[in-house]
């Protein structure tokens, strides 16, 4: 198995490079103040969605049509996204599909879902995250969520060596709340996102990576926009 390259690309969207194909999580670009892309930029070969708010959902719409890839994301979101001419795959919580030899495992999380861009006429059925397994690595993106018990056994059915995590807080969990899902997930990497974005979700993330330090053995990477790390 080649080297995994994984990109931050702002706010939740991040991009999994492997073997010559492209993932995008959650593309939020378009209204992004932070994104330094565009989103005829990017070429992903599958995207994925955790829910339909529109800093999630972002440019999926655009960037479907465009490259034809397929969207991973639950049921509900997948009719909509069949609505505007796109190749979905649908699924749900605890579910698993294989995707040019990646396996996607959906995962709970606590947030709601509703598709911004459609008006409110579609359902968008519940927020999820991701376990995304390359090889043998497996890395989670928990999508929005405040932290929840069920990470324990996140951490016991999938073992994930990358756990990319939300603390803006308001609208997610916090930096403190963040450090307790990690102890639960024990992953060898931990990513902060959602944050700073906008003023709202204003966080320091060295808070988060002095609150893990406390509780775990977890390391935390801090990555800026557009760097990457190699896994």
């Amino acid at each position: 198995m080649s080297d995994i390259r994984l990109t931050w690309l702002g706010h939740s969207c991040f991009q999994i490079d492997v073997e010559g194909i492209t993932v995008l999580i959650d593309p939020f670009i378009t209204g992004n103040p932070a994104a330094t892309v565009q989103p005829e930029d990017l070429e992903p070969d599958i995207i994925a969605v955790t829910h339909g708010h529109g800093d999630h959902l972002g440019d999926t719409v655009s960037i479907a049509k465009r490259t034809g890839c397929t969207v991973v994301c639950i049921h509900e979101i997948s009719h909509y996204l069949k609505s505007k001419g796109i190749k979905t795959c649908g699924m749900n919580i605890g579910g698993n599909v294989e995707l040019e030899g990646i396996l996607f495992t959906m995962t709970d999380a606590r947030h709601s879902s509703s598709i911004d861009e459609s008006c409110w006429s579609f359902d968008g059925g519940r927020a999820a995250g991701f376990v995304i397994k390359v090889g043998g690595t497996s890395i989670y993106h928990a999508g929005d969520t405040g932290v929840f018990g069920d990470m324990e056994l996140i951490a016991k059915l999938y073992h994930p060596d990358v756990a990319i995590l939300p603390i803006g807080g308001r609208f997610t969990m916090d930096a403190k709340a963040a450090a307790i899902a990690v102890e639960m997930l024990r992953p060898k990497i931990a990513i902060p996102m959602h944050y700073n974005t906008f003023d709202v979700i204003s966080q320091d993330p060295d808070i988060f990576k002095k609150y893990v330090d406390l509780v775990s053995d977890t390391d935390v990477l801090i990555m800026e926009i557009d760097s990457f790390i190699i896994l």
